[in-house]
């Protein structure tokens, strides 16, 4: 039978692929809130940056390498530019909805999965190099990924791995990526000498809440219809969420007495990373635990390495390499045909096969992308060097790489540069009267 628009289908991923798409900037206000305020612009512009280069590369070539059948470990060009991706449904991925949307939709998931590893290197990656890792890594790494594990005929997806949306395409590969790149971008000048701090924690609470709210499409709309499948998914997901928020917070008590919003939100983020392969094979029940051991256990990676010399500035590996790992595994253990005929049981179900089976995914995702992302790394090196230099990450990135600032003190600080004048005299250079009181007397 040919397949048909359905018209609630398509509205649902309509919106599913604009609410992935307001990720990016609530990535953006997460990241940017979390830095030093000399680098706040820089770390927002890699996640609007890492849209932008994915979004042009999947239209030209990422799509077509990812979804075209090809053979079991890449597709073929038969799409290039899109070719032959128009309006009409496509049986295999978009039976009621448009095949270009389809196409659109997962185009939004390869731009967040690089804007993610960003996070790990903030004031200290030139962002032109940035941009080529992204690019490359795009192509080498998720392209690669994502067809294993989403495409007719990839081998993960043959051998019956479950990943509803993401977790180790999207969050153990940027998480891996993103722990091998800090290390070999080596450490900020000052990490582990002084305390790094956030300078605008209700910029990453609002960031939070814009992934939250976006995160409804990135995992309900992984059903790609308008059903039960997408409502069990969007009930798992806020359910996930909140269970990781509050998990965090009463770990973080319980070992300091205090229960900080930067701690809150990041639990939230956690538990939202954690349900993202199960989101649309468990129960809401099973979805309580899951956000909560998954924050817990990104509570217990960032720990550990806060006791290491990697510097993984914003710990993206805790939380979303630790968490997604937990999710994938978890998906192993909690999934169940009483949700989605089309998946599988798990462990509890009394399938102890398909635990194994989200073991090999993950196992396979680690070891491709930490065989594949110091090549990327060596390639980018060699066109372009990759790193600032110590002089340009003390006078700050966002003043070096684009000769812009964040926040603007006003007064003294509009006069950089300049004379100022009181009354008809010129009294001094502003840089000589910086921190220092100005009086009309002599």
């Amino acid at each position: 039978m040919t397949p048909t628009i359905v018209a609630g289908d398509t509205a649902w991923m309509l919106m599913s692929t604009a609410l992935v798409l307001v990720m990016v900037p609530g990535l953006a206000c997460f990241y940017g809130g979390l830095t030093r305020n000399r680098a706040v612009l820089n770390t927002m512009l890699m996640s609007f940056g890492a849209l932008a280069v994915m979004s042009v590369f999947w239209v030209v070539a990422g799509y077509s390498l990812a979804f075209s059948h090809g053979t079991a470990w890449l597709g073929d060009l038969a799409w290039t530019g899109l070719r032959g991706v128009g309006g009409e449904p496509n049986a295999t991925y978009s039976a009621g909805v448009p095949h270009v949307l389809f196409a659109a939709y997962q185009m939004m998931f390869a731009g967040i999965t690089v804007a993610l590893i960003s996070g790990a290197v903030v004031e200290r990656m030139r962002f032109p190099a940035f941009l080529l890792f992204a690019l490359l890594w795009g192509a080498l790494v998720y392209v690669p990924l994502a067809h294993w594990v989403w495409a007719d005929g990839g081998w993960l997806r043959s051998l019956g791995a479950l990943d509803f949306a993401g977790g180790t395409v999207v969050h153990i590969s940027a998480g891996v990526a993103a722990l091998i790149l800090a290390r070999m971008l080596g450490r900020r000048h000052d990490a582990g000498r002084s305390a790094i701090l956030p300078h605008n924690v209700p910029l990453t609470l609002l960031g939070a809440g814009m992934l939250w709210f976006g995160w409804f499409g990135f995992n309900a709309g992984s059903a790609l219809a308008a059903n039960g499948i997408a409502a069990d998914a969007a009930i798992t997901t806020h359910t996930a969420a909140a269970s990781g928020l509050i998990g965090w917070i009463l770990v973080e008590y319980l070992r300091t007495r205090h229960a900080t919003a930067v701690g809150a939100a990041t639990g939230a983020v956690a538990g939202l990373v954690a349900i993202t392969p199960a989101a649309g094979f468990v129960t809401p029940m099973s979805a309580v635990f899951i956000g909560a051991v998954g924050a817990i256990c990104a509570y217990a990676a960032i720990q550990l390495r806060a006791k290491t010399s990697v510097d993984d500035a914003l710990d993206v590996f805790a939380c979303h390499g630790v968490a997604g790992i937990v999710g994938a595994l978890a998906t192993g253990v909690f999934a169940t045909k009483v949700i989605n005929k089309d998946g599988a049981d798990g462990l509890l179900a009394g399938n102890s096969h398909q635990l194994l089976v989200q073991g090999i995914a993950v196992l396979a995702t680690i070891a491709f992308v930490a065989v594949m992302t110091p090549v990327v790394v060596f390639a980018v090196n060699a066109v372009t060097k990759i790193r600032i230099s110590l002089a340009d990450e003390l006078a700050g990135v966002d003043t070096t790489e684009h000769r812009e600032e964040g926040y603007h003190g006003g007064g003294l600080a509009e006069f950089a540069g300049q004379a100022i004048t009181l009354g008809q005299r010129v009294v001094l250079p502003a840089h000589e009267v910086y921190g220092q009181a100005l009086s009309n007397g002599d």
